[in-house]
């Protein structure tokens, strides 16, 4: 009988930060559903976030990785343009399906080898080091073309022009009677399965608790015995492999490469961590929170675009106003939970 009334344990700053992002995530949406309406009734506005953005989620969570353990990585962006653009010109010349997801993986991975070789090792600041990697990555883009390369290889447009999965239990009745199903790409599940896979990674792996401690502080993570360069080193690599894999992501949505294919692609990762309750300085975070913060920015984007502000720059402003907005909160959050703290332990 005392185990029913067993005092909970208090939420750690990263569920707490995580479960306000997804609080806010809902009730932005039911404010759309209820004052705009229209799609937003509709199951398949979900799907279409989460089509449109699955590249960005899988960035995003590669990048959620690096940040945890006090890291930045601006060349993701950058990165995932340079797969596209050599997986499309790679492919129009007659390239193997199979070998193209190697190559836009083995891209992936050089540049997080690279990169956390020179930020862990070499000591490096690693806004300098990403920084020099977005702009080789977008040289190289613009190196392979400066034109738009529309894949033209069959087997894989026949990938693309299939990669929905029809859901019609979720699918909405036109007037005519006919039921129009709901449809979810290929790339969702891809998205899915890398944020549960990060999720478990960071929950329940070693490696993952050496990312948050790492972060959390250096010092003290190396008298615990953590191999901080390691760590640090490994966390790069994930997230080079991570910008890979949502480069062939990126191209299975849109069959073409273009040399501003994924411009900006950093800057919204680095704003979907942050809603989603990652702190810039390291040690707190979930991918769960990311995922949500990733839906967030695209439900205010839709929210701005449904309300009739079509001007590009409505959008810019209401994502800056949000960003703003979480770091505000987090900051007044985290401010009140270690006075609360202090009180309690003096």
């Amino acid at each position: 009988m005392k185990n029913l009334f067993k005092r909970r344990e208090p939420l750690t700053d990263t569920q707490l930060l995580m479960t306000i992002t997804i609080g806010i995530f809902c009730i932005m949406y039911v404010f759309a559903m209820i004052f705009l309406g229209g799609g937003f009734l509709r199951p398949q506005q979900i799907f279409d976030m989460l089509n449109d953005n699955a590249s960005l989620i899988i960035v995003s969570c590669g990048l959620t990785i690096v940040m945890i353990g006090g890291g930045i990585d601006i060349s993701v962006g950058a990165v995932t343009s340079f797969v596209v653009m050599s997986c499309a010109i790679y492919l129009n010349k007659g390239g193997n399906i199979f070998l193209s997801v190697l190559l836009a993986v083995g891209i992936g991975l050089a540049f997080g080898l690279v990169q956390g070789f020179l930020i862990s090792y070499l000591e490096i600041q690693p806004f300098i080091v990403t920084l020099a990697g977005m702009f080789f990555a977008r040289g190289m883009t613009t190196i392979l073309s400066v034109d738009p390369q529309k894949v033209t290889h069959k087997g894989f447009l026949q990938l693309h022009n299939n990669k929905e999965i029809k859901i019609r239990w979720l699918g909405h009745r036109v007037p005519n009677g006919n039921v129009i199903p709901a449809e979810m790409e290929i790339g969702v599940i891809i998205a899915l399965t890398v944020v549960i896979f990060v999720f478990l990674l960071l929950k329940y792996g070693r490696l993952g608790r050496n990312f948050y401690a790492m972060g959390g502080n250096q010092q003290s993570a190396l008298m615990l015995g953590i191999n901080v360069k390691r760590t640090r080193f490994l966390s790069y690599v994930i997230c080079g492999l991570l910008s890979g894999i949502s480069g062939y992501v990126f191209l299975m949505h849109t069959a073409a490469g273009n040399a501003t294919n994924a411009a900006g692609m950093e800057m919204n990762a680095i704003a979907s961590s942050i809603i989603g309750g990652t702190l810039l300085t390291g040690g707190v975070g979930n991918v769960i929170g990311t995922f949500f913060g990733a839906l967030s920015l695209t439900t205010i984007k839709k929210i701005v675009v449904s309300s009739g502000l079509n001007d590009p720059w409505w959008q810019s402003i209401t994502t800056g106003g949000m960003l703003c907005f979480f770091i505000l909160l987090q900051s007044v959050v985290l401010g009140r939970r270690s006075k609360k703290k202090s009180a309690n332990n003096s």
